[in-house]
């Protein structure tokens, strides 16, 4: 006969197993956290906040300004909630302060739409600008930008983009030799399209090029751009087609070529890269074709293919949406979404990294 247990025996035995099994995750994340933090060329691994008024963030960006860095990211209800706005903090002290809501999408005392993807960009003798969007979804939502003049503290009034810019859908402007800042930028209403903005005057007028693809062969969005020292420009985008798409400009980002697959997977996720001081490129991505439980870090240079660097995240849950600067220092800093839940800073030491070739395709163990 099969043994009886009573209802408090088969409770102590069940909370047993969860006791073990918490213990297991706990030592497993423990050890997987600091093999991460133990990896070549990682200087330190934060959270921008513990606590925050708002159960969900997501698209986090980053910049540095004369004061220190500054970060943003959007956070509210759930991402599409009416009550999602923009949120900011200061690094101050080598400490994070506590989040700040700058915006909002508010638009009657009856009508609020969420906010969504706001992208920071410190301009050179000039202000911190923020563009974000604002809409009921990104296939009909449009571009805002305030500007703040003391590295983040205070904010200016919010101002609309013209109907057909919506800014920086994701990722940093770079600015040009010539003065002119370039977007990447994307729209989703016929298609996952790219299509570039240029201001030469800090967004009060604005000049677009493009859409360069039809949507159909790669449907994409949220580009990021690599300068290579000449007029040379590569634009790196998320796709649904399982990789990272590439498409170049010889002429300063007037005209790009067609749209084209690089070696490395894109699971449908946001990407970001910087080109380094040292010339070298470096990106973090999702090295996946599905899923966003694996983010990494990958870099080039100038005539070499892209090599694995670092594991950012490797467990189960989300990891996603990077943003990625090199500071005055030369160090590397990348934001990104951790779970939903925060906001992870990692400080990355592009000199110490080790560098190992793919196998296959594969990140290799």
């Amino acid at each position: 006969m099969r043994p009886s247990f009573g209802l408090t025996a088969l409770g102590l035995i069940a909370a047993s197993a969860s006791l073990l099994l918490t213990a297991a995750t706990t030592v497993h994340a423990e050890t997987s956290e600091a093999m991460l933090q133990q990896q070549s060329g990682v200087v330190l691994r934060e959270m921008i906040y513990e606590k925050a008024p708002f159960p969900q963030c997501h698209a986090s960006t980053i910049a540095e300004t004369p004061q220190g860095l500054v970060a943003s990211w959007f956070g509210g209800t759930r991402e599409s909630h009416p009550d999602v706005g923009i949120w900011v903090s200061r690094q101050v002290d080598g400490q994070w302060t506590t989040p700040v809501e700058v915006a909002k999408g508010v638009q009657s005392p009856e009508r609020r739409y969420p906010c969504w993807n706001p992208v920071l960009f410190q301009a050179p003798d000039g202000p911190l600008m923020l563009f974000y969007k604002v809409g009921p979804t990104p296939s009909t939502w449009w571009g805002m930008l305030i500007t703040s003049n003391d590295g983040g503290k205070t904010w200016s009034p919010p101002t609309r983009l013209p109907d057909d810019i919506p800014g920086p859908i994701k990722n940093k402007p770079i600015l040009l030799a010539d003065g002119r800042l370039l977007s990447g930028s994307s729209t989703e209403d016929h298609g996952w399209r790219v299509h570039f903005e240029i201001t030469t005057d800090l967004g009060r007028t604005w000049q677009r090029i493009g859409p360069i693809n039809d949507g159909k062969k790669f449907g994409v969005i949220q580009p990021t751009l690599l300068t290579y020292g000449d007029k040379r420009i590569d634009a790196l985008s998320r796709t649904r087609q399982g990789v990272i798409s590439r498409t170049t400009s010889t002429d300063g980002g007037k005209t790009w070529s067609e749209m084209e697959a690089t070696s490395l997977p894109n699971p449908n996720s946001g990407i970001d890269a910087v080109a380094l001081a040292d010339g070298r490129k470096l990106l973090v991505y999702n090295h996946l074709k599905r899923g966003r439980g694996f983010l990494n870090v990958a870099v080039r240079g100038k005539d070499t293919p892209w090599q694995a660097a670092l594991v950012l995240e490797d467990q189960r849950g989300e990891f996603s949406y990077p943003a990625v600067i090199q500071t005055a220092d030369g160090l590397v800093h990348t934001t990104y979404t951790w779970k939903r839940k925060k906001v992870r800073h990692v400080v990355i030491d592009p000199s110490k990294l080790q560098l190992r070739d793919f196998v296959d395709g594969q990140w290799p163990r």
